[in-house]
């Protein structure tokens, strides 16, 4: 598997289909606040992308009107006719049935509950479809492309405005009974708060170290005699002025990491994983990784895991749907030459 980067996309060449094939797939990542949509061609490299913003509504009839359209201006955007997408998946943040197609929750940016995804999309595109929990699609991309290629075992842990984690064991994600396993935001570590949590609301763990519950936590500590910077800043922004010397930042800053630590600590304890990767906007600034690590060492384990960065950032999603779609469309052919 070669990998390069080229003109900031990153592209993967993917041996398990022929390279005489001919066609693309689609790649989908639904957020909160962006939908994104990646086309790329059977041996994985993405030849082209698209983001919309989805801001202030959640109507999945606006959302799969984005999709379809952007599908067809990316066919455009390469020259390629209709028939030529193959497959196509999706990740949405919240609990999905994969097996069956169905986002069962999402999170409260969306709000959606019991939505027959895979159905509607293959309704509209009349292509194979997929979808999955979006940290789950962001840990297959890691471990196609980034920095858990070829690891058997391991978690990513997102971290953006909520919290979420996907696990990958013996090479494969585990999604739970329920399919609900990585739901790490409803955790209760030291510190967070132990009241009964609302169904769709922002769980114990996440109302600490989530990016909102962050800024939050700012915005309820802050004064101008705690701190002369403004009481609007968002998590990154906390911990770049953490890493300039801000006390009031540098405390979120530690309070953050030494919470983190002791998820990765009790998730290492049960799983006895060896590599955890960070993502999201605010899991991927160094300076949450490194007070991470300092706290992990603290812990005194007798063979703490490795703690890194994601390698492909916000384009861990996409690559991990691109890798989906890729294997529908593998399956899809298998099937189609046994016949």
């Amino acid at each position: 598997m070669n990998q390069q980067q080229n003109g900031g996309i990153l592209t993967v060449n993917q041996k398990t289909l022929s390279t005489t094939d001919t066609g693309y797939v689609v790649g989908v990542d639904i957020g909160g606040t962006n939908l994104r949509l990646a086309l790329a061609d059977l041996n994985g490299m993405i030849v082209a992308k698209q983001s919309s913003s989805v801001a202030g509504f959640n109507s999945l009839d606006a959302v799969m009107r984005l999709v379809c359209d952007g599908v067809e201006q990316l066919l455009q955007e390469v020259s390629a006719p209709r028939h030529a997408l193959k497959s196509i998946a999706a990740g949405a943040p919240g609990i999905t049935d994969v097996s069956e197609g169905i986002v069962i929750a999402t999170s409260y940016l969306l709000g959606w509950r019991d939505v027959p995804l895979r159905a509607l999309l293959e309704d509209a595109l009349n292509v194979p479809s997929a979808v999955d929990n979006d940290v789950n699609l962001a840990a297959i991309g890691e471990n196609w492309a980034g920095a858990a290629r070829d690891v058997q075992d391991f978690v990513f842990l997102a971290i953006g405005t909520g919290l979420g984690s996907g696990i990958v064991l013996n090479g494969r994600p585990f999604r739970g009974n329920n399919w609900a396993a990585g739901e790490i935001g409803y955790m209760r570590v030291p510190g967070t708060p132990d009241t009964p949590r609302e169904p769709g609301k922002p769980g114990s763990l996440e109302s600490m170290i989530g990016g909102n519950g962050i800024k939050v936590q700012w915005q309820n500590l802050w004064s101008a005699q705690n701190t002369p910077l403004a009481r609007d800043l968002n998590a990154t922004q906390i911990f770049d002025h953490a890493l300039e010397g801000d006390p009031l930042a540098k405390a979120l800053l530690q309070q953050s990491a030494h919470m983190l630590s002791l998820v990765i600590h009790n998730m290492f304890l049960v799983l006895n994983c060896p590599l955890f990767v960070l993502g999201g906007g605010v899991g991927s600034h160094p300076a949450l990784c490194h007070a991470t690590r300092i706290m992990l060492e603290q812990l005194n384990m007798r063979r703490p895991p490795q703690v890194v960065l994601s390698m492909l950032g916000p384009d861990a999603q996409l690559i991990g749907a691109v890798r989906f779609a890729l294997d529908i469309a593998e399956s899809l052919r298998i099937k189609v030459e046994a016949t």
